[in-house]
């Protein structure tokens, strides 16, 4: 079965996006990347059809112009971009909230490690999240497995009264935050874009248990699999696995400093109240962290395993054929000297060659040598139940 390696051609390509020694602040975008759709969420502001709930506004594939409306309109806003095609629509919205051009560079350079950086007033946010197959809306479990596992660059521009978040797949599992705000449920909507920015980072944290929890079951699986019924298809899931995880640690190990970074350093953008919940993120980060260096570990231990396993199975086998071989060699010397066939006329002959019951002769003592044998390999315990399985 071919292994599949999409994070490492996807890196190699993206590396040949600008050529090397181009200016800063240029904008290139990847012209295999998705086209951008932009969906603008107002919020934030209070009306008498939701009796003093938070209203809120929901545009999707909205335009840059639109984008502007809903903000005119409301306190609060989030943009999100999913897809990277166009240089020139990153390049408009950044104009129109005054984001700094180098981090738009680094929006478009999709291989960037999670971290937090201060451009001017605005605070720039990168995390990776678990990219659901191609064609799908989320995560199953089910695609998980065979070498196709990936994350998405969530790259987000926290300012005082706005979050614009850029994407590189349409898809993610935001689902449940874009919920609260039309719904107007919890803190979200009464709170400022900090808040948001910490339910998108909680939720993508969160995201990433229920595929750990997948891996565990799964090698829980290969485990039974590299000890009872080894193969050459055993090595290749693990290998398999292993690579998944290893692309997951790439991602949520930089996140982790990314939160602390959230935590530590006070910043005007980000109140007290929200840090204590980024804290609770924060801790999360660390378990999943946690679990997944030890399923990485298992990872490895399962190969030790697997070699273990088949030096164990040929072991055995050798024994049985070396018992085999054993028990043919006076068999062999017995049926050897009887099949001379000297002349029975001899009376320096062998008796038995012309005796009428020398061939039932030769066969008894054949039984008898075989039977004594076994007899006593059994009580060796090199033979009997249990001592081999094919």
């Amino acid at each position: 079965m071919p292994m599949h390696r999409p994070s490492l051609k996807r890196m190699k390509q993206l590396l040949r996006v600008k050529p090397p020694g181009t200016a800063p602040e240029t904008l290139v975008a990847d012209p295999q990347a998705l086209k951008p759709r932009i969906r603008v969420i107002g919020y934030g502001g209070t009306t008498e059809a939701t009796a003093g709930g938070a209203a809120h506004e929901d545009i999707d594939n909205a335009t840059v112009e639109q984008v502007q409306e809903v903000r005119a309109r409301h306190p609060r806003v989030w943009v999100n971009i999913d897809g990277l095609g166009d240089a020139e629509t990153v390049r408009r919205i950044g104009e129109m909230f005054n984001l700094h051009k180098l981090a738009l560079e680094d929006v478009l350079s999709t291989h960037q490690r999670a971290k937090v950086d201060l451009f001017g007033d605005n605070l720039f946010i990168v995390i990776r999240e678990p990219l659901p197959p191609k064609g799908a809306d989320r995560i199953n479990p089910e695609s998980l497995g065979d070498g196709t596992f990936d994350t998405d660059q969530v790259s987000m521009f926290l300012g005082k009264d706005f979050l614009v978040s850029f994407q590189e797949k349409y898809g993610d599992v935001l689902g449940p935050v874009r919920d609260r705000i039309r719904q107007s449920r919890g803190r979200i909507c009464l709170s400022g874009p900090d808040y948001l920015a910490y339910s998108i980072i909680d939720a993508i944290v969160d995201a990433y248990f229920p595929v750990l929890e997948f891996y565990g079951e799964r090698l829980e699986n290969l485990e039974d699999e590299a000890i009872e019924r080894p193969s050459s298809q055993t090595v290749h899931r693990i290998h398999l696995v292993k690579r998944e995880l290893l692309v997951m640690r790439r991602a949520v190990w930089p996140a982790r400093e990314a939160l602390a970074t959230l935590v530590r350093d006070e910043s005007k953008l980000v109140t007290p109240e929200t840090r204590v919940y980024i804290r609770d993120v924060y801790d999360h980060m660390v378990q999943l962290i946690d679990i997944l260096e030890n399923y990485r570990e298992l990872g490895s231990d399962l190969m030790d395993i697997y070699l273990s396993s088949q030096s164990n199975r040929m072991n055995e086998v050798m024994k049985v054929l070396t018992v085999i071989a054993t028990l043919f060699m006076p068999l062999s010397f017995i049926t050897g000297v009887y099949g001379m066939n000297f002349d029975t006329k001899s009376p320096a002959n062998m008796p038995e060659l012309g005796w009428q019951y020398g061939y039932v002769f030769v066969w008894g003592i054949i039984l008898l040598v075989s039977g004594t044998m076994l007899t006593w390999f059994w009580r060796r315990g090199w033979i009997g139940p249990g001592k081999w399985k094919g």
